[in-house]
């Protein structure tokens, strides 16, 4: 993308759909497929989105080497196309998370997500010197995520995002609609929101009027015109057409999601195989789907017209 400053990149981030690409593997040994990796990134840069995501949640972050995350969000930068901005992730322990700051920054990406800590509880307050420290660190726009083990309070938000001039974003991944009202009452627009949820599409509407605007879609990977539309009857309020949609592929969709923990990153490569564009499988301790559940989601994406 275009040089832009962090709260530019907020406006834009929160003015469309988010794609959150899975990250390429090859079969043989689970190695990082860059070749595959650059031309999936450049096809969904073909469409209308506005940020792409590089080895995120989706993109199996939590299986990544630190040297791995580096040369997945070059890839993702320089495969882009003009104009689309490229977000890399940065996390574990505060150390870790600075370096992959610092690390995304050298290699072109636009902005940062910033995850949770590894494995440890903290309080409010070292919550915020996680973030202050990211932020401080990078010149780059930051994305706090909060979930499981990190998850803010909406004084903490409040107080970061007056401490740190380049915090531009809360992604959301707890589902707590009480705790989304208290934070937008608080921050108000001075932030980007962004649904963070497995499958964002069904909490899309009411998110919608809590301020979120935008939402991380795992489907776009690999239906991305369906994921287009659903975005636009939401943004539109056409509430009959998102049931439509809900009903027809998203809730059953979710039901073969739901059957095994970590579902949620391999079914995304599964519908890139059942849509004749594969990404290679999960590494572990991920698990790809059974041929009978792939099969059922096949049926599931020629329903739709793919």
């Amino acid at each position: 993308m275009t040089a832009c400053t962090p709260a530019e990149l907020g406006r834009h981030i929160g003015s469309g759909l988010l794609s959150f690409p899975v990250t390429h593997f090859r079969a043989e040994d689970h190695a990082f497929d860059e070749d595959a990796y650059r031309a999936h990134i450049a096809y969904l840069g073909a469409y209308e989105v506005a940020g792409l995501f590089a080895a995120g949640g989706t993109g199996e972050f939590f299986s990544l080497t630190l040297p791995e995350v580096e040369r997945v969000v070059a890839a993702a930068a320089d495969a882009a196309p003009e104009g689309t901005p490229v977000l890399a992730p940065a996390g574990y322990g505060t150390a870790t998370a600075v370096e992959l700051a610092e690390a995304a920054e050298r290699v072109g990406a636009d902005g940062i997500l910033l995850f949770p800590p590894y494995l440890t509880e903290a309080s409010q307050d070292g919550l915020a010197a996680h973030v202050e420290a990211v932020c401080r660190a990078t010149s780059l726009g930051v994305i706090v995520y909060s979930r499981a083990n990190a998850v803010y309070h909406a004084d903490t938000v409040a107080r970061l995002a007056e401490r740190c001039p380049n915090l531009i974003g809360f992604k959301d991944g707890t589902g707590d609609l009480d705790a989304m009202t208290r934070l937008y009452a608080s921050v108000g627009d001075r932030l980007t929101y962004v649904g963070g949820l497995p499958t964002a599409e069904t909490y899309a509407l009411p998110y919608l009027e809590l301020g979120v605007t935008t939402y991380s879609s795992a489907l776009f990977n690999f239906v991305p015109a369906f994921a287009l539309a659903f975005y636009g009857a939401v943004r539109e309020r056409r509430h009959a057409d998102v049931l439509r949609m809900l009903n027809e592929f998203v809730l059953p969709y979710t039901e073969i999601r739901d059957r095994k923990s970590g579902y949620a990153v391999s079914i995304v490569k599964a519908g890139l195989t059942a849509t004749g564009r594969p990404a290679g499988p999960v590494r572990p301790p991920l698990t790809d789907l059974e041929p009978a559940e792939l099969d059922a989601l096949a049926a599931l994406v020629s329903g739709i017209g793919g």
